[in-house]
C-alpha cells in the first residue's frame, strides 16, 4: 500500500510501467507453447488494474493534448458537417471521398447564428462550398477552383490591359497568346486526323426541324457525340450554331437545351448538341471522375476543332455564320474555342466569363492555358473573338454578377481598337441565378436573329413573342447514338482514362 501510494504521486506513464513491471517481480511466470503470462496474488491484482486504469486514462489524456498541442482545436470535417445539420435542421448531402481525412481548425468557433455563415466559414478554409438545392438542403460542391476577389480579378486584368493600346499593339499580343494555348493543351501538333465516317442515327422529323445523331471519332477509339438539329426548309448555304453543354444535370438531354437547338433549327440554323468529356454518352467510355482531370480540357478542345472540321466540310454549310455558344463550364468552353479557332465567327458564352474566376472545374482550367502569354485569364481570352459578333448573358447569382461594371467595359474597349464596338454586347439579368433559362436563350435568339439574319418569324406568334412551344422533348435514350446501353459502341473503342492517356505520352496528368 506504501508503494501504490508513493506510486500515484508520481505522474509520468512511463513510471505506471515500471511500477507494473515491480509489482510483478516474484511472481510466477507460466510458459506455454501458446502463451507466456504471470499468475498474480489476488491482493496484488487490484493494485494493477487501478494501475493500468489510470495510466490509459493518461494515455488518452497525453493523445488528446498532442490531438490539440498546436491549439487548433481541430475536428474531423464529417463530424463537423453532422453537427451543423443537428444544430440548424439541415440536410447536407456529401459523399466519403469529398470528406474524408479532411479536419476542420477552430471547428467550435466556426459556428454562427445561421447556416450560410457557418458553412462559409467552415467551408472556405478547405476550398470547398456548397449549393443549395432548395429550403433546408444543401450539397457540397463536388469540384471548386480558387476563386479571386472581385477586386483582385479587376486589378489583374487592368495589368494585362497595360501591354495593349492600340490595335496593333494588341494583335501582336493575340499572336503571342494563341499558339500558346495550343501548346498548354498538347495539341501543338494537332493529332492527326482519324480516318473514319462519321456514326449517324435515323433522322426524326418535328415541327419544322429534324434531329439525328452524331459520333466523330476524334482520337482512334474516341467518340464526340451529340445531336444535330437542322431546318426543314433552308435556302441556300446554312449557319451552324456549334451548342456544347455545360455541367447541369441531365447535360444536353435536358428540356431546355432541346428548346434552345430545336428554335434555333427552326430559325433557319444548323445546331450541334455535343458533350463535354467523359459527361453525358461519353460516359460509356469514361467514368464521370475522369472528368475532372485535367486532361479533359485537352480532349474537350480536341473535340470542338474536330466538330468545326466535319461541318467546315459540308456543302451545305455557311462558314461566313458559324459560331458558338455554350453555358457555364461550356461558356469557358466557348471561350477559349473562339480565341484558338478563327473558323468561329460569333461567339455568345451564356453565365461563363469572369475577370475572378476561371472555371469551377478541370475541364475549363485544367491545363496551363491561364498561364500563356506569361499570365493572362478568362476576359482577355474572350477578347480575342474581336472582331467578331460576341455577346455575353450574365447574371446577379454567379461569378459573372459583375460582368457589367468591369469585365464588359474593358471588352468594349478593345472592340474599339477595331472600330466596332458595338458588335460585342452584354445582356445582364441581375435577378436571374445560373442556368441557361428562357430570357437567356431569348438573349441569344435576338444576337443570333441580328448578326446571322435568321428568320425571326418562325419562332414568334402574333404578338410578337417567342414561342418554344412547337418544340417535341425527347426522351432521353432518343438523343443516343450507341443505343440504350451503349450496344452499338465500336469494337476499337478506348475503355478507360489509362488507355486513354496513352494517346498522349507527353501527358503526365491525372
Amino acid at each position: 500500500m506504501r508503494n501504490m501510494k508513493r506510486f500515484l504521486r508520481i505522474e509520468s506513464p512511463i513510471n505506471l510501467v515500471l511500477f507494473c513491471s515491480s509489482s510483478l517481480r516474484g511472481t510466477k511466470q507460466l510458459h506455454s507453447k501458446e502463451s507466456i503470462g504471470y499468475a498474480i496474488p489476488g491482493e496484488l491484482f487490484k493494485y494493477v488494474g487501478v494501475v493500468f486504469t489510470i495510466y490509459l486514462l493518461s494515455v488518452n489524456n497525453l493523445s488528446a493534448q498532442t490531438q490539440n498541442s498546436d491549439n487548433l482545436y481541430k475536428k474531423p470535417l464529417v463530424d463537423v458537417l453532422k453537427e451543423i445539420q443537428t444544430r440548424f435542421k439541415v440536410q447536407i448531402k456529401y459523399s466519403e471521398p469529398q470528406v474524408k481525412d479532411k479536419w476542420v481548425n477552430y471547428a467550435d468557433w466556426r459556428f454562427r447564428a445561421n447556416v450560410d455563415e457557418t458553412l462559409t466559414n467552415v467551408l472556405t478554409p478547405l476550398d470547398m462550398k456548397v449549393n443549395k438545392e432548395k429550403p433546408g438542403v444543401y450539397k457540397l460542391k463536388e469540384y471548386e477552383y480558387y476563386r479571386w476577389e472581385v477586386q483582385d480579378g479587376w486589378a489583374y486584368l487592368d495589368t494585362l490591359a497595360t501591354k495593349y493600346h492600340d490595335k496593333a499593339s494588341w494583335e501582336k499580343r493575340k499572336a503571342e497568346i494563341k499558339p500558346e494555348l495550343y501548346k498548354a493543351l498538347m495539341l501543338s501538333p494537332l493529332p492527326a486526323k482519324v480516318n473514319s465516317k462519321p456514326i449517324i442515327t435515323a433522322k426524326r422529323i418535328f415541327d419544322g426541324y429534324s434531329v439525328e445523331n452524331i459520333a466523330l471519332e476524334i482520337l482512334p477509339g474516341v467518340w464526340i457525340n451529340g445531336s444535330l438539329y437542322k431546318p426543314l426548309t433552308a435556302k441556300g448555304k446554312i449557319p451552324v450554331i456549334l451548342s456544347p453543354d455545360g455541367h447541369w444535370e441531365k447535360q444536353r438531354y435536358r428540356a431546355d437545351c432541346q428548346l434552345r437547338c430545336a428554335t434555333i433549327a427552326r430559325m433557319g440554323a444548323m445546331a450541334f448538341s455535343y458533350d463535354l468529356f467523359a459527361w453525358g454518352e461519353s460516359m460509356l467510355q469514361f467514368k464521370y471522375e475522369d472528368h475532372r482531370r485535367s486532361l479533359a480540357q485537352t480532349v474537350q478542345t480536341l473535340g470542338g476543332i474536330r466538330i468545326l472540321d466535319y461541318f467546315s466540310s459540308l456543302k451545305e454549310t455557311d462558314t461566313n455564320r458559324i459560331g458558338i455558344s455554350g453555358g457555364s463550364g461550356a461558356g469557358s468552353h466557348s471561350i477559349l474555342m473562339t480565341a484558338m479557332d478563327d473558323r468561329i465567327k460569333l461567339s455568345a458564352p451564356v453565365v461563363a466569363m469572369s475577370s475572378y474566376f476561371y472555371g469551377g472545374c478541370p475541364c475549363e482550367s485544367g491545363m496551363p492555358i491561364h498561364q500563356c502569354g506569361g499570365g493572362t485569364d478568362n476576359v482577355e481570352l474572350a477578347a480575342m473573338a474581336a472582331p467578331r459578333p460576341q455577346l455575353l448573358v450574365s447574371d446577379g447569382s454567379d461569378w459573372t454578377a459583375h460582368t457589367p461594371q468591369h469585365d464588359f467595359p474593358y471588352l468594349q474597349k478593345m472592340y474599339g481598337y477595331y472600330g466596332v464596338r458595338d458588335k460585342v454586347e452584354n445582356v445582364h439579368l441581375p435577378d436571374e441565378k445560373h442556368d441557361f433559362g428562357i430570357n437567356k436563350r431569348i438573349a441569344l435568339y435576338n444576337f443570333l436573329i441580328k448578326n446571322f439574319k435568321l428568320n425571326a418569324a418562325a419562332v414568334k406568334d402574333k404578338a410578337g413573342k417567342y414561342d418554344e412551344s412547337k418544340v417535341t422533348i425527347e426522351k432521353e435514350n432518343a438523343l443516343y447514338v450507341f443505343g440504350d446501353k451503349g450496344e452499338k459502341l465500336p469494337k476499337n473503342a478506348v475503355m478507360g482514362f489509362e488507355n486513354l492517356e496513352k494517346l498522349f505520352p507527353l501527358s503526365a496528368m491525372k
